[in-house]
C-alpha cells in the first residue's frame, strides 16, 4: 500500500520482493543500499551492522539509532569499505551539506540547526492531547494515518534534541550544558539571534548546535519563522569576507561580521535518492556522524514511581533533552528509555540515570557506554 501510494503500478509491486526480516534483506545480492527508517534505535543499530556486514552502504533515516552509537557505525563502515550516511531531506544531513560548503569556502561556522514549533509547555505534552497543538482532532489525524506518539516527539522537544545531538556528532558542533534554547527567531534575525552572548546574542560561545522557534514566548507566531528549514551563521575571518557579506546581500547583524544563510523547507523522504545515490555512485555520505559531542537525556514529563514501564520518545513518560557528553554522565539516553522499568521514584523534571532502570545485559548499552568514554 506505501508503494502504491508513491504511484508505484501494480506490476512494478509484484515483481518486487517483501521481506520481514531486515538483516535478510541486506544480505541480498540484488540489494546494494539499505534504507534504515525504523525509527527504533535498537533495531536500527542491528540492521545498520548486518548491512555493513554484508558489504552494503547504509542510509540511516534512524537518526535515533545514529545519535547512540553513529560514530561506532560509521567506523566499521569505513572499515568495510562501504557508506555509512545521514539521509538527506532530514535536517542533520542538510545542516551538515551547508555547513561544510561554509568551512570549505573559509568561513567560521558560529551556528547551525533548523527551526520548529516549541514552547516551554511542549515538554510534557503526550499523545493524548498532541493533536490539538497541531490544529487536529484526533478522527482527522487517525484518517490521515498519523501516528500520536511519533508526532508528539516533535512537539515535546525529543526530535529536536535528537536532531541537532546528531548535527553535532556530525560536524563537531557543541550543545549547550542547559540543552537547547529554543530561543524564537526568524530568519531575517539569525545572524543577530545566534551569535555569542558576549556580543548580544543568546549562544554560549561559537560553534552551537541550536534549534529556533516559530512561536514567540508568549504564543504569537514569529515574523518570517523558519519552522520547517534549516539554518548555518558564519563569521567573516576577515575585513574583506565582511564587506563582501554586505555587497552581496547576505542578511547580517549589526556589526556585519556575522552572516546566516537558511533553507526554508525540507522534504524528508521525498529527497532521499540524493542520499542513495550519493553512496551508490560516488561512494560519499550526505552527512556522517564523527564522534560524540553530545547526547540525548531522558527528562521525566511527570513523577515516576518504582515498578513503572518507560515509553520512550514521544510518550507518556519522558522527553529527551539534548547534553553535553563531558555533563551527561550516567544519564539514561532517550534511546534506551523504552520498555524498561523504573527501579525507583523519579521527580518530574530530573534527568534520569542508568541508576534508575533495569538493564540487564545488553550490547547497545555496552557499544554506547564505550563511546562516552571515549
Amino acid at each position: 500500500s506505501a508503494c502504491a501510494a508513491v504511484g508505484w503500478d501494480e506490476d512494478r509491486i509484484a515483481a518486487t520482493a517483501y521481506l520481514e526480516d531486515g538483516a535478510a534483506l541486506a544480505a541480498r545480492d540484488d540489494v546494494d543500499v539499505v534504507i534504515e527508517a525504523t525509527g527504533n534505535p535498537r533495531v536500527g543499530i542491528t540492521h545498520a551492522r548486518a548491512a555493513i556486514a554484508a558489504g552494503k552502504h547504509i542510509v540511516m533515516v534512524n537518526v535515533e539509532a545514529d545519535v547512540l552509537a553513529g560514530p561506532a557505525l560509521a567506523s566499521e563502515a569505513r572499515a568495510a569499505g562501504v557508506v555509512y550516511s545521514m539521509a538527506y531531506g532530514d535536517q542533520p544531513a542538510l545542516v551538515s551539506e551547508m555547513v561544510d560548503w561554509a568551512r570549505a569556502t573559509g568561513f567560521h561556522v558560529t551556528a547551525a540547526g533548523k527551526g520548529t514549533k516549541y514552547l516551554p509547555a511542549y515538554h510534557e505534552v503526550t499523545p493524548d492531547d498532541v493533536w490539538s497543538h497541531y490544529g487536529l482532532t484526533a478522527q482527522e489525524a487517525a484518517a490521515a494515518g498519523m501516528n500520536p506518539q511519533m508526532f508528539n516527539s516533535f512537539l515535546d522537544g525529543t526530535k529536536s534534541a535528537i536532531e541537532m545531538v546528531a548535527i553535532a556528532n556530525a560536524c563537531g558542533l557543541d550543545v549547550a550544558e542547559a540543552g537547547l534554547a529554543f530561543p524564537p527567531c526568524g530568519v531575517d534575525d539569525l545572524a543577530h539571534v545566534l551569535r555569542p552572548r558576549e556580543l548580544g546574542g543568546q549562544l554560549d560561545r561559537r560553534g552551537m548546535a541550536e534549534t529556533v522557534s516559530s512561536l514567540e514566548r508568549d504564543g504569537r507566531p514569529v515574523f518570517r519563522d523558519l519552522r520547517w528549514g534549516v539554518y548555518v551563521v558564519l563569521e567573516a575571518p576577515n575585513d574583506y569576507a565582511a564587506a563582501c557579506f554586505k555587497q552581496y546581500g547576505l542578511p547580517t547583524d549589526s556589526t556585519g561580521r556575522f552572516a546566516s544563510m537558511y533553507k526554508p523547507f525540507h522534504l524528508i523522504g521525498l529527497e532521499l535518492s540524493v542520499s542513495v545515490l550519493s553512496a551508490a555512485l560516488r561512494h560519499e555520505p550526505t552527512g556522517q556522524s564523527r564522534e560524540m559531542r553530545g547526547t540525548v537525556a531522558a527528562v521525566a514529563k511527570r513523577d515516576l514511581k518504582a515498578g513503572e514501564v518507560l515509553d520512550g520518545e514521544g510518550g507518556y513518560t519522558v522527553w529527551g533533552k539534548a547534553q553535553p557528553i563531558a555533563r551527561a554522565g550516567h544519564a539514561l539516553p532517550i534511546g534506551l528509555a523504552h520498555g524498561v522499568a523504573m527501579t525507583r521514584d523519579v521527580a518530574r523534571g530530573a534527568v534520569l540515570s542508568f541508576d534508575d532502570v533495569t538493564l540487564g545485559p545488553d550490547l547497545v548499552v555496552d557499544l554506547y557506554r564505550g563511546l562516552i568514554a571515549g
